[in-house]
């Protein structure tokens, strides 16, 4: 058989169009590959298929297509996949029931009431992920030492319950094997306060099992998390997935000699760890393939970079996700994907509606970019399909794509190259629409040549895909200037350097294999195990022995977890994390005490108070000092060191570097000569100087004007991004700039209702979103609202200037007003306005405002 060293490691990333295979040959060199997801006429599964091409190119063997694979070679597979993904957008799940207490069988479906667009009149309602509901009848309460109440028990958190009725086991039997007979054979199962009351939820899987369910997910082992509503949808979904999964696993093996038992086979989670096999399920899985490009740019561009916080940046055909990384994976604990939210650790990972296949639209005088996207068919129109005009055509148009690098597979036959002339074409009619409103509207204004409309819109796509960074770095109190841009993704490239000098960073890093770097990241993936249990103490010394308890029973879970993978304990390593709050509200946020060793006043294992403190007021600017601070989830997480070591570095390159050709790509102020370079060809210490472009098999990078690239000795692409020249801002009707302020104002508001909604005690604002946010002129006059409830928006404004005409000479920098005066514009009584006057250096007077009402 070899050792590991002789033998194949392959990480796969499935995605929903392609699947992008790294593999690791004997002798340490390196192979990648990329084929269609779904090809039934050629294979029966692209991972499978994958493998097999790169068996048969390298060891010189014909390997039949459906004879299973020979695994005596082939040490490890690691797999990201978009299997779950897939099933809950398309709702292609098991059919599950759901067993909950009884009295509350319309609790999902009722759900929070949460609207996710609340201007939208007719907000249709999630579908639920049950078929069927069956109560169960069992009772139990927090225990209120009230007369007749028998004698408490205590629960994991060390609240006191009563038992006020047992599981009536035998009533429930009749009832599951009603749901059998059915067709039925997976079950979910939410029992109140299961989270620190376990049993009745143990019983009734038992029972479940015992007669013959194929799955069943209960919500005390799913995710033991306070809060019914979230924790009964993560055991749903997880009831929902998990089958699917598993077939999907099945299926898999059967394509290898011995169904892959002596190769050692992982697969990505959404919190960026991997996990056996057999123990992957669906509620961890939603993430699965964009967690690999995560840790792809942790393990590579952060060492790289010297340690400086990155922001990943993928951009794709239909949407852009982003996400930071500074040292540790930042996860959040409670997410909504495809109307269902779920209660998991996943990392944090926004996305936005913008990528290379996102529409391109000119409404009310404003340049508009996506949501709506071309998708795969029929695409841009460079396709030649008949599609819309997107932001692939407008790169097009500005010659920032070259058709001779892309594969003649478009047209109706899939057999020509990608045509700029129809790009011009549906590009020319948005522009007759631009020209018409500038000609005619209120403020006449110059006429725009095509390639200017094109790059306004290039502009506002840019600006739009800022906004999610933004919310990542700016809305968390980090400077995003701070932080290197790690661009993957088929298109990310073409954007990179105009993003990073829009957010004022001065250094982008593009891997040398960026068009598989979710599948290197899978490759470079350590092995996961979590263990969590809720918890209800205050952090205070007299609870700090308990805390370390609960912790170090914890960490002997992951390691006694990790040990049975295989691992020593020399690769296993730890990191403890506790689950804090204020008193009094509902914002907790999971902090780990890496930066804070232990003190006299603290746990063994770490200051976590001073953490929480610091990381409160980075968040939010401010603390609350008088308020006690409660402990709601302990939590350890356990990481078996297992990636692969690539020791793959570029040649040193003595000659000047050498130019495929010159081409003409449209910047600002005109045409430009653009010299072309291919990436294979370029070594270590070739220096590139803007404008250029860098073309290899799966994308083509951009190098701006003012912009410098160099291949740095691991092979991949630094560019240094250099300062944007000032330009003037005037009166005279711009619709490209109006259409980027009002996206940067856009995004000041969302954070601002984003920070009060998280911050805030009250339900009516937590919940009911029950609040506006927005910007005022220097004369209160409305700039900018994000989408919050309409009805405070045309009194706030009579707030505002009601509050400058009576105060205004009287504000000073530092100055915050809270008003609620009937005659000074109120929706209702109780209405609450908190005006912020911002100062501008040299200014005596604010230059704007901001409310929050």
């Amino acid at each position: 058989m070899g050792s590991p060293e002789e033998r194949f490691h392959f990480a796969i990333d499935r995605g929903g169009t392609f699947t992008d295979v790294f593999a690791q040959c004997p002798g340490g060199h390196v192979r990648v590959l990329k084929l269609l997801s779904e090809d039934p006429a050629n294979y029966a599964d692209a991972p499978t298929e994958g493998i097999r091409r790169i068996l048969e190119q390298e060891r010189g063997v014909l390997l039949p297509r459906g004879r299973p694979l020979d695994t005596s070679h082939i040490a490890s597979i690691r797999m990201g996949t978009t299997v779950a993904t897939n099933a809950l957008l398309e709702r292609q799940g098991e059919r599950v029931a759901l067993l909950v207490t009884r009295g509350f069988r319309d609790l999902l479906h009722i759900g929070t009431q949460a609207r996710p667009d609340l201007f939208d009149l007719a907000v249709p309602m999630p579908e639920v992920l049950y078929e069927e509901v069956v109560e169960v009848d069992e009772r139990v309460l927090l225990y209120r030492g009230e007369p007749g109440a028998g004698s408490p028990v205590k629960g994991c958190t060390g609240d006191l319950l009563e038992i006020q009725q047992p599981v009536d086991l035998a009533a429930l039997r009749g009832k599951l094997e009603g749901l059998l007979t059915r067709g039925i054979h997976s079950l979910a199962v939410v029992l109140m306060h299961s989270y620190t009351w376990a049993q009745h939820e143990q019983q009734v899987g038992a029972l479940a099992r015992e007669l013959g369910f194929t799955h069943v997910s209960l919500s005390s082992e799913v995710m033991p998390m306070v809060r019914i509503v979230p924790r009964g949808h993560t055991a749903c979904a997880d009831a929902y997935l998990t089958p699917t999964i598993q077939r999907y696993v099945q299926g898999f093996r059967r394509g290898f000699q011995g169904q892959l038992k002596n190769v050692q086979v992982l697969f990505m989670r959404s919190d960026g760890g991997l996990a056996p096999m057999d123990a992957f399920s669906g509620s961890r899985a939603v993430l699965s393939g964009p967690a690999g490009g995560v840790v792809g740019y942790s393990t590579t561009t952060y060492q790289l970079e010297g340690g400086q916080p990155v922001i990943g940046f993928d951009m794709g055909g239909t949407s852009t996700d982003v996400s930071r990384y500074a040292g540790e994976f930042e996860h959040v604990f409670e997410a909504s994907t495809a109307g269902v939210t779920l209660q998991a650790p996943q990392l944090d990972i926004n996305t936005v509606a913008a990528g290379g296949g996102s529409r391109l639209f000119f409404r009310s005088g404003l340049f508009v970019v996506g949501p709506e996207s071309a998708g795969a068919h029929p695409g841009p129109a460079c396709y030649r399909k008949g599609g819309p005009v997107t932001v692939t055509d407008a790169n097009l148009v500005l010659g920032r794509l070259l058709p001779a690098s892309f594969p003649c597979i478009f047209g109706p036959g899939e057999d020509q190259p990608l045509s700029p002339e129809a790009s011009r074409k549906a590009l020319e009619a948005v522009a007759m629409e631009v020209n018409s409103f500038l000609a005619s509207g209120p403020c006449p204004a110059s006429q725009l040549s095509l390639e200017e409309v094109a790059m306004g819109f290039v502009r506002v796509a840019n600006e739009a895909m800022c906004r999610p960074i933004r919310a990542l770095t700016q809305a968390r109190g980090h400077d995003p200037s701070a932080h290197v841009l790690a661009c993957f993704g088929g298109a990310g490239g073409q954007h990179a350097c105009a993003i990073a000098r829009a957010l004022g960073m001065d250094t982008v890093h593009i891997h040398r294999h960026s068009g598989l770097l979710s599948a290197l990241g899978l490759a470079l993936a350590d092995v996961v195990h979590e263990a969590q249990e809720p918890c209800s103490l205050s952090y205070t010394p007299e609870t700090f022995a308990q805390l370390d308890q609960r912790l170090s029973r914890l960490e002997e879970q992951c390691v006694d977890a990790l040990q049975a993978q295989g691992f020593s304990r020399s690769q296993i390593s730890t990191e403890s994390f506790l689950h804090l709050r204020y008193q009094g509200t509902d914002c907790a946020l999971m902090v780990s005490a890496n930066q804070h060793p232990a003190t006299a006043c603290s746990p063994r294992a770490g200051d976590f108070g001073a953490a929480f403190v610091e990381r409160y007021m980075r968040e939010f600017g401010f603390i609350i000092p008088e308020r006690s601070v409660v402990v709601d989830d302990v939590r350890v997480r356990g990481t078996g060191r297992s990636g692969l070591q690539l020791e793959e570095t570029s040649k040193i390159q003595s000659g000047p570097p050498h130019v495929e050709k010159v081409t003409q790509c449209y910047f600002e102020g005109g045409y430009q000569e653009t010299p072309v370079y291919l990436l294979g060809e370029l070594g270590y210490g070739h220096q590139l100087q803007g404008p250029c472009l860098i073309i290899d098999n799966n994308s083509t990078i951009l190098v701006e004007p003012g912009c410098q690239a160099e291949v740095i000795e691991a092979g991949d692409i630094r560019i240094s991004v250099g300062a944007e020249a000032p330009s003037m801002i005037d009166t005279k009707l711009d619709p490209i700039k109006l259409s980027i302020f009002s996206h940067r104002f856009m995004s000041i508001a969302e954070q601002m209702g984003r920070i009060l909604q998280r911050t805030a005690i009250s339900t009516n604002i937590k919940e009911r979103l029950d609040f506006s946010c927005a910007l005022f002129g220097p004369d209160g006059g409305l700039v900018s609202n994000a989408p919050h409830i309409p009805v405070h928006l045309g009194a706030m404004q009579e707030t505002v200037q009601f509050q400058i005409q009576h105060l205004g000479a009287d504000l000073h920098p530092g100055d915050v007003l809270l008003s609620n005066h009937p005659s000074a514009g109120g929706s209702h009584l109780p209405d609450l306005t908190v005006i912020t006057p911002v100062f501008w250096p040299g200014q005596s007077r604010p230059v704007f405002y901001v409310a929050s009402r």
